[in-house]
C-alpha cells in the first residue's frame, strides 16, 4: 500500500492574489466573510493553518455599506480609552458619516482567528470609502459576492 504525505506550504511558497470586493452589492456580513475568506487562503489546496498563505483584499464603497433590518441605529460599536470611565459609544450611522472603513474593518476582524497571524492578515486588508482606490497597478481581480 502506498504511503502518502500530508502536504505542509512552507512560507517561502506563498503566492498572494490581489482580490476586489465591492461592498454596496451585498450585506456586511457577506463582504466580511468573503474577505475573511481570501486573507485566511482558507479557500486554497494549499492551505496550512500555521503559514499565512492568504491573499490581499482591496474593498470599495465602504461608505455604501448595505446593512439589513434596523441595524443603522440599534447596531452599537463601543471602544474605550483605557481610563476608569472611558468607555463610548456610536451607532453605525454615526461611523459610517465618521470613519465608513471602521464598520468593514471591524467585521472581518471578528471573522479572523484571534492568533499571531491575525495582525499581518489584517494588515493585508485595504478598505476605501470611495469607488477609487490606490491598487489599480496591483490589478486586483473583482470578485462577485453572493
Amino acid at each position: 500500500m502506498a504511503e502518502f504525505k500530508t502536504f505542509s506550504q512552507k512560507p517561502a511558497d506563498v503566492s498572494r492574489r490581489w482580490i476586489l470586493l465591492d461592498a454596496a452589492e451585498a450585506p456586511l456580513g457577506r463582504i466580511a466573510t468573503e474577505a475573511a475568506k481570501y486573507l485566511i487562503g482558507k479557500y486554497k489546496p494549499t492551505y496550512t493553518p500555521h503559514v499565512d498563505g492568504g491573499d490581499y483584499v482591496v474593498i470599495i464603497n465602504a461608505a455604501k455599506t448595505v446593512v439589513t433590518g434596523n441595524k443603522e441605529t440599534g447596531k452599537i460599536y463601543y471602544r474605550h480609552s483605557g481610563f476608569p470611565g472611558g468607555i463610548k459609544d456610536a451607532t453605525l450611522a454615526e461611523v459610517r458619516a465618521k470613519a465608513p472603513e471602521r464598520i468593514i474593518e471591524n467585521a472581518v476582524k471578528g471573522m479572523i482567528p484571534k492568533n499571531k497571524l491575525a495582525a499581518d492578515r489584517m494588515a493585508r486588508l485595504k478598505i476605501f470609502a470611495g469607488s477609487e482606490h490606490a491598487h489599480t497597478a496591483q490589478t486586483p481581480e473583482k470578485v462577485e459576492v453572493k
